[in-house]
């Protein structure tokens, strides 16, 4: 069976010679593919991208792919594996760091060292997730962490004024709103180590620093974990927390009956749309404890094995300069990773969208708090090792401190593949 480790490595000896030369604009017909990542509601701006970037570069052709989630990933690594890779790619998360440990992606370290004015548009420490080995491999497109929404109405008849300060309150202030199978105090994402925040205010490491060895097989994370089971247990968290990914979790607290809600920024709009209670005036938005927050954004990255890089690197500075990273922050209500066009975007929302304003506030502050972003070139194996122990704990099928020692052993053996 080909694997997508067996794909990358081949489409990256094919591409293993290719590097940035002579510029490619001017030399006849020039075609560049952009390959997307479930943006397709956004088809007539990105159309009218493409046709003002071509109207400016006689000669030159983009085309644009988009592909759904589940069916990004699979479509890529075949191109990959056939050394015809889409020229410039959009990814979310980590997916982008595996790309670059598998030798597909271009290494933009020398593209920023001659254009220092590109590279300091960029939030340093958005930009600074795909940076993997020391070399940077994507940019930011549009950019997401974590954030706690909460019911205001649901935490008045709690006797609570505002929202909680650290661990132990999550928990205590979660207990207060909990009734039975009716309601219930915290719910948050899961996947891509979105819940990490619970652990980082707690003082709990996942790795080591260099990223060599597992740390956090300690008397505290049984403790936090013991907890979080605990109070799964009682109802006091949602068991959607630890078994739903998007839809359920966020249609849940749109209903209505959920306290408090971790999760990134664009959850805002899907349980606004699922709850009608949602009002400037029963919407509370707040940093988790300690400004903790996991990043969850789009990248911009170039294909190594690309026959036109200077082209894919004009049309990456093109998407994400002021004027293209302005139209999208405007149209998706959300921020880029662009510091001149989201300081702009804000200034604007703070009087068009109060609300919307406030959630992406916090996307652009304590951005040095961030964690659950660890340079992983195989972040998909060391998730496959870690969360399913973690998930039986919480779930109460196994007890925190042998759930843990068994999440220690499988992900060690990762972090030694690694």
């Amino acid at each position: 069976m080909i694997t997508r480790r067996t794909l990358l490595k081949t489409a990256a000896a094919a591409a293993a010679t290719s590097v940035i030369s002579a510029p490619a604009i001017g030399q006849g017909t020039k075609k560049i593919t952009f390959l997307t990542w479930n943006i397709i509601d956004q088809k007539e701006l990105i159309e009218g991208w493409i046709k003002r970037f071509q109207s400016t570069r006689p000669g030159v052709e983009v085309e644009w792919l988009d592909k759904k989630g589940p069916e990004f990933a699979p479509f890529y690594q075949t191109q990959l594996a056939a050394g015809t890779p889409p020229d410039v790619i959009n990814t979310q998360g980590a997916l982008g760091l595996e790309y670059a440990a598998q030798g597909a992606l271009l290494d933009l370290s020398p593209l920023f060292a001659r254009e220092a004015a590109t590279k300091a548009r960029y939030d340093a420490n958005y930009l600074g997730n795909w940076m993997f080995e020391g070399k940077n491999y994507m940019v930011p497109f549009y950019i997401t962490k974590t954030l706690l929404f909460y019911n205001k109405p649901m935490f008045a008849k709690a006797g609570l004024a505002g929202p909680p300060k650290n661990f132990d309150e999550i928990l205590a202030f979660a207990q207060k709103m909990t009734s039975g199978e009716i309601a219930s105090g915290f719910m948050t994402l899961n996947f891509d180590w979105l819940y990490w925040p619970l652990f980082a205010m707690s003082g709990v490491d996942l790795v080591t620093p260099d990223l060599k060895k597992t740390a956090f097989n300690t008397p505290k994370a049984i403790e936090v974990v013991d907890k979080l089971a605990k109070a799964t247990q009682s109802g006091a968290i949602n068991k959607i927390s630890w078994t739903g990914r998007w839809v359920e979790p966020n249609g849940a607290f749109g209903a209505g009956n959920v306290g408090m809600l971790h999760a990134h920024s664009p959850a805002y709009f899907f349980f606004k749309g699922q709850g009608s209670w949602v009002t400037p005036e029963t919407l509370g938005v707040a940093h988790m404890p300690g400004n903790y927050a996991t990043p969850n954004s789009h990248g911009l990255g170039i294909s190594k094995g690309s026959k036109n890089p200077e082209l894919a690197w004009d049309f990456v500075k093109f998407i994400t300069d002021n004027a293209q990273a302005g139209e999208l922050a405007t149209r998706r209500k959300l921020v880029t990773g662009n510091v001149a066009v989201d300081q702009a975007t804000l200034a604007k929302l703070a009087n068009d969208d109060p609300t919307v304003y406030q959630v992406l506030k916090t996307q652009l502050e304590h951005t040095d708090k961030m964690t659950g972003n660890w340079r992983f070139g195989n972040d998909t194996r060391i998730k496959e090792a870690f969360w399913p122990e973690l998930q039986s704990a919480l779930l109460g099928r196994k007890d925190a401190k042998s759930a843990l020692a068994d999440a220690d052993r499988r992900m060690s053996r990762e972090l030694t593949r690694s």
